[in-house]
C-alpha cells in the first residue's frame, strides 16, 4: 500500500501544476512519471484526491480524447463540466473541444 501512496502523491504534485484553463490526461501524468501503463492507476488517483491539502485539481484531468471519464466521482451530475467552463474550457457532450490546443503534456512542459 505505501508505493501507491507514494505514487498518488507523486500524481498530485504533478496535477497542481496543471495551468488554469488547460487539461492533461491520466496517460500523460502516467508517462511523464515513468509508469506509461498506469493511466488506470493515475485515475485511481484521482478519485481518491478530493481530501487532499492542497487542493488538487482533478477536474483538469481527462482521458486521452479530452472526454470527461470521471464526472461521475464528483459531486453532483454536471461539477466536473461546471469547473472547466468556469476556467474558460467549452465542453459539449462530456468532451473537451479544441483539446489539442488547451492539453497541457507534463513532459513538454516540466522536462
Amino acid at each position: 500500500m505505501k508505493n501507491q501512496d507514494n505514487f498518488f502523491e507523486k500524481v498530485y504534485q504533478v496535477a497542481r501544476l496543471i495551468p488554469f484553463g488547460r487539461v492533461t490526461s491520466y496517460g500523460a501524468i502516467a508517462k511523464y512519471l515513468g509508469a506509461a501503463r498506469s493511466a488506470r492507476m493515475v485515475g485511481w488517483a484521482m478519485n481518491n484526491s478530493g481530501n487532499q491539502e492542497p487542493q488538487v485539481p482533478a477536474h483538469r484531468v481527462v482521458n486521452r480524447k479530452g472526454i470527461l471519464t470521471g464526472k461521475h466521482h464528483f459531486d453532483g451530475t454536471n461539477l466536473m463540466q461546471q469547473l472547466l467552463e468556469s476556467e474558460g474550457i467549452v465542453v459539449v457532450e462530456n468532451q473537451i473541444q479544441d483539446f489539442e490546443n488547451i492539453f497541457w503534456d507534463p513532459i513538454n512542459e516540466l522536462s
